[in-house]
């Protein structure tokens, strides 16, 4: 597959700004594999399609406040800061981006907060990520965790152009996000609402729950036409063994596994063991999956819709096939189905 072949027209108008009032009544477009059907339904709708003993596989990481606006020292110059990982915790070292980039040197300090109560120092300017800064603080690390991340902002995406408002803080987040990590929230997931997981417990339908915190390099353009020569940036995966016992049991007794979004996905192929059930993972993954792929876990998967060229339209493609996700695409726009983080979601089973 060529990256050119992943490229359609999406109307800026289709980028969702806001999400849905309601996390599960955004829309839901449901691609059936085996009829090669398309239906339009409620997100609320998705308990129609499973059963007793299916299981949906949620990534349960928790977005934190990446994005920080700060003063370059002498000028004042306005920089942006984006938080991507904690290199070492004593030393207070982060890997970030800054914005606009050809601004900062190393040896220039940054202020941040209205007194510059937060003072960061650029101690290195050639990773491939950006910058790592030494933010110099004299508290605890628990008190520096709290500085910084009362002075950063919920990380939204670049094509969302409004200012961040107090509702997405509580918006742009799972209901079931527990462990703090993430730079991007997996959007598959904030269309659950608690009374909808409510009713697939009911229903009997199991929830397995793995780690992944999603980088930037998720969603870091691809600029190389050979998709086997694209290098994905690394995201830290953690699954125990009490989600890999509930997927292989599901799996054991030929039920339906539900990956909640593509980081799900990704986790769940990243730990496939020779006879094709899941071990436990903790560590590091920069699997990249596109089209044509062997998915060994999952037989069905929830994602939003996803923009052009992303890896994430390719593993739907991957998923899905490419030429039935094209066709589903080319309706999804036709209908008007929002797109992107804040947008609506498809069921692919």
């Amino acid at each position: 597959m060529k990256l050119s072949q992943f490229q359609f027209d999406l109307p800026d108008e289709r980028l969702a700004e806001y999400p849905s009032e309601h996390r599960d009544e955004s829309r839901l477009m449901v691609l059936d594999k085996k009829k090669e059907t398309i239906e339009h339904k409620s997100f609320k709708d998705i308990v129609s399609y499973f059963d007793e003993g299916d299981t949906f596989v949620l990534n349960n990481t928790k977005v934190f406040p990446a994005r920080l606006m700060g003063n370059k020292e002498k000028t004042g110059a306005r920089i942006e800061v984006f938080l991507l990982r904690e290199l070492n915790e004593e030393q207070r070292l982060w890997d970030v981006l800054v914005d606009p980039a050809r601004k900062i040197r190393i040896g220039n300090k940054l202020y941040f907060g209205d007194d510059d109560s937060l003072v960061a120092e650029v101690i290195d300017n050639t990773t491939s990520r950006g910058r790592t800064l030494r933010f110099l603080y004299d508290g605890s690390y628990e008190e520096f965790r709290k500085a910084l991340f009362e002075l950063g902002q919920t990380p939204l995406p670049k094509y969302i152009q409004r200012e961040v408002e107090s509702t997405d803080k509580e918006r742009y987040q799972t209901i079931y996000a527990k462990h703090e990590g993430a730079v991007a929230v997996p959007s598959a997931g904030m269309h659950f609402s608690k009374h909808l997981l409510k009713k697939l417990e009911i229903k009997g339908i199991n929830l397995a729950e793995l780690t992944l915190h999603i980088g930037l390099g998720t969603f870091n353009p691809v600029e190389v036409e050979d998709l086997s020569k694209h290098k994905m940036d690394s995201e830290e995966l953690f699954i125990d063994q009490k989600a890999c016992d509930i997927i292989n049991n599901a799996k054991k007794n030929k039920k339906r596994i539900c990956a909640v979004g593509t980081t799900s996905m990704k986790g769940l192929e990243s730990s496939v063991s020779s006879v094709r059930t899941l071990n436990p993972y903790s560590g590091w993954t920069h699997k990249f999956v596109f089209p044509p792929y062997d998915f060994r876990i999952a037989n069905s998967m929830i994602t939003n819709l996803h923009t052009p060229k992303s890896t994430l339209l390719m593993m739907a493609s991957a998923f899905a096939g490419p030429d039935f996700i094209k066709e589903a695409y080319a309706i999804a726009i036709k209908e008007k189905y929002n797109f992107y983080s804040y947008g609506d979601a498809m069921l692919i089973i």
